[in-house]
């Protein structure tokens, strides 16, 4: 078993040999964004609760900024056991995260806690999804995801669908192939990495979102923001190597799912207040707020698609029952957008 679980020794005899074996479980977890932004509150609130509720006995060390892995290597390390547990960008595995990447798929549900909420509860059901990640040496263990997808520009600025046309695009998943319908020049880069592109010339526009904009500091080097309301990249979470995770206690495992799904509802809080903050404060610095009108929006969900059809291709031949998850996924946003219509956000509630 390759682990990096730390056990550490809290009484010791003068002898120096361990007296009364109470000890620490210590996580080592990889995080390639920086310490800073909701998704790091919301990470952060993660590793505090499973400290709190275990009374100190399990505990979570976050390795930021990518100081163990990159995101485009995160499946493969921690599935390795680089680090017993870390942050997966499903887009960067389109086949190899295909299950969970239904959360990347522009559905028309903008809304980050009904993201979450349904992705987590597919997540945790599915022993299909299930398989193919224990195929991988991984284990599910909570979702974020990035919101509403939106894009900035400098210099130029998408006001229609037209506007689009000719423009070097920073893009992910279903939504950069979408833009790229529209005759956009597709760059391949990462988001951590679009300050600089957005400010040498490399990119006209990044596709993004708004909390990520602040946490980058990515509005020092853009012009306009339009917000599409579109869908969201949902396939952002935790995940666990598996050897690691059958090493911990039944109790230990029970923690970190409770903790896991109890995340969705504080992100999701977060997540809504940073970004009403962020679209604010672009505003201040100076950056054009574009609302895109309804019938390009339209447009937008229309060209999507396809899109949904090639992931439900691609999840059948990995083995996956793609329009089953599908339905069910549609489902579970529908559930969960009734419940928010009828009871308000979990936050909200007295």
């Amino acid at each position: 078993m390759n682990s990096h679980i730390r056990t550490i020794a809290l009484a010791l005899a003068v002898s120096g040999l361990a007296s009364g074996a109470a000890a620490d479980t210590v996580l080592i977890h990889g995080e390639a964004g920086p310490n800073r932004g909701a998704r790091a509150q919301a990470l952060q609130w993660f590793a505090d609760q499973v400290a709190e509720r275990s009374n100190g006995e399990m505990r979570i060390d976050i390795q930021w900024g990518g100081a163990l892995f990159k995101a485009n290597a995160a499946m493969q390390s921690v599935g390795n056991g680089v680090a017993d547990m870390g942050t997966v960008i499903a887009v960067y595995y389109p086949q190899e995260m295909a299950g969970y990447g239904i959360s990347d798929l522009p559905l028309d549900n903008p809304d980050a806690w009904v993201g979450m909420r349904a992705t987590d509860s597919l997540m945790r059901s599915s022993e299909a999804i299930a398989q193919n990640l224990a195929d991988k040496n991984l284990v599910y263990i909570g979702t974020f995801t990035t919101s509403a997808v939106h894009i900035g520009c400098a210099d130029s600025a998408i006001r229609t669908t037209d506007d689009i046309d000719g423009l070097k695009v920073r893009g992910t998943g279903a939504y950069g192939k979408v833009f790229g319908e529209f005759g956009a020049n597709m760059v391949n880069m990462s988001i951590y990495d679009a300050y600089q592109g957005l400010d040498t010339g490399l990119l006209d526009c990044s596709q993004g979102y708004s909390y990520a904009v602040t946490a980058l500091k990515q509005a020092e080097v853009m012009d306009s923001y339009t917000l599409l309301d579109w869908g969201q990249v949902g396939g952002v979470g935790i995940f666990m190597n598996a050897d690691v995770h059958e090493s911990l206690s039944a109790d230990e495992q029970a923690l970190l799912a409770e903790v896991g799904s109890d995340m969705a509802d504080e992100f999701g809080r977060l997540i809504t207040a940073a970004n009403d903050a962020a679209v604010e404060a672009m505003k201040e610095q100076g950056v054009e707020v574009i609302a895109l009108p309804q019938a390009e929006r339209a447009k937008l969900v229309t060209a999507g698609e396809p899109f949904i059809d090639e992931w439900v291709d691609t999840a059948s031949r990995v083995g996956l029952p793609g329009d089953d998850l599908l339905t069910e996924y549609r489902g579970l946003i529908a559930d969960y957008t009734e419940e928010r219509d009828t009871q308000g956000y979990p936050w909200q509630r007295n």
